[in-house]
């Protein structure tokens, strides 16, 4: 299980989180909601190291993770994939994927297993990242995290800017990677995308999580949706 307990993250003397705290287990989506500058993303980059903590705790399965510079996290078997994909554009697929195998040391079986949730990049192996579709390099992204045969998933807002059927695709991926007994850690601004595969959604405003609701309390009472989204 992934916990984190009471980070307070600051950019400079601007106070960014205010004491968040959550978990995730295997097998679990726990999606992250709110408005714009809520800090979500601040959220996932003060797990990742990216913009450190000054003050809170953080663990995976019961190991230490506190204070640990960016590029020992994945080592424990934490992928992310950044708002944005941040692929290397100049390299291919497989130069891409493999420079997630090295983020953790794992083999060639592991880059087979990340194809699997995503078999039509099988043909685009020898292609540069920069020319593929934006579906494509979502899809690209997300097979380069799981390479690192991770137990925590942190995505953000991964079907951005994405047609209804690639979509589709990324939730089913989740989906697959709950019953893979995979915690997904889920930044998104899509309901229609949140609602089918979220078992937890936190609700974030000004820094805080403000609310933390199972998804059938949501489905039941969407008012709460309208409260911090402003929509529902």
């Amino acid at each position: 299980m992934l916990k984190v307990e009471g980070f307070d993250t600051y950019y400079g003397q601007s106070q960014a989180l205010r004491n968040v705290s959550l978990t995730v287990a295997p097998g679990e989506v726990l999606c992250l909601l709110g408005r714009n500058g809520a800090g979500k993303t601040t959220t996932l980059k003060s797990i990742m190291g990216l913009v450190p903590p000054k003050r809170g705790r953080m663990s995976l399965g019961g190991v230490d993770l506190t204070g640990l510079p960016a590029h020992r996290i994945p080592k424990h078997g934490i992928g992310y994939v950044p708002q944005g994909r941040r692929l290397f554009a100049e390299h291919t697929v497989r130069e891409n994927l493999e420079i997630g195998l090295m983020a953790r040391g794992t083999g060639r079986e592991a880059m087979e297993r990340a194809l699997g949730y995503f078999p039509a990049l099988r043909e685009r192996m020898g292609q540069r990242a920069g020319t593929l579709s934006g579906g494509e390099q979502s899809m690209l992204a997300m097979a380069r995290a799981l390479c690192l045969e991770p137990t925590i998933m942190i995505l953000d807002e991964p079907t951005e800017g994405l047609m209804p059927s690639m979509i589709a695709t990324i939730r089913d991926v989740v989906i697959r990677l709950r019953a893979d007994d995979v915690g997904v850690l889920l930044v998104e601004q899509r309901i229609d995308a949140v609602l089918p595969v979220a078992d937890r959604i936190a609700f974030m405003d000004h820094g805080e999580i403000k609310a933390e609701l199972g998804i059938a309390e949501v489905r039941a009472d969407t008012s709460i949706l309208r409260t911090y989204l402003g929509v529902g």
